[in-house]
């Protein structure tokens, strides 16, 4: 018989750096899961990773006090600051611009962010890193 799920616990953790405090403590608390386990294997599994860039991470709890958890790819804006060397976007992002990235860079961040993407194609996915680009104050070149 397959295992009851209880619920979905979304969270951004930096990869590498998970511990008990919150957000993961609590959250996981709160459906009766281990935190420490958590922790050990998603620092495990994000070992390669850069430490420190935010993961977004889907924890599935079961009734049995048991969890699954899927990683997902970093979200694009972190990804655009990077690419952009920038601290954070524009507050007036129509006006004032803070930064350039070329259509190379948008290419590279639409790989990496294919799984997590709904794209039909890469064309479609650097439009969308695009249009994310844009709304943070981004000039795109190229």
């Amino acid at each position: 018989m397959a295992k009851k799920v209880v619920g979905y616990i979304k969270l951004q953790v930096k990869a590498g750096q998970a511990n008990p405090s919150p957000p993961v403590g609590p959250a996981l608390g709160q459906r009766g899961l281990n935190i420490m386990e958590f922790c050990k294997a998603f620092n495990a599994a994000t070992q390669k990773m850069e430490p420190g860039l935010p993961i977004p991470v889907v924890i599935t709890a079961y009734s049995d006090r048991t969890f699954t958890f899927i990683t997902k790819t970093p979200p694009a804006t972190i990804l655009l600051k990077k690419a952009a060397g920038i601290t954070s976007g524009s507050k007036r992002p129509n006006t004032d611009k803070v930064g350039k990235v070329t259509r190379a860079q948008l290419e590279e961040i639409a790989k990496a962010k294919e799984p997590d993407l709904t794209a039909a194609d890469l064309d479609a996915a650097v439009r969308t890193i695009a249009g994310s680009a844009h709304s943070m104050g981004l000039v795109v070149e190229g």
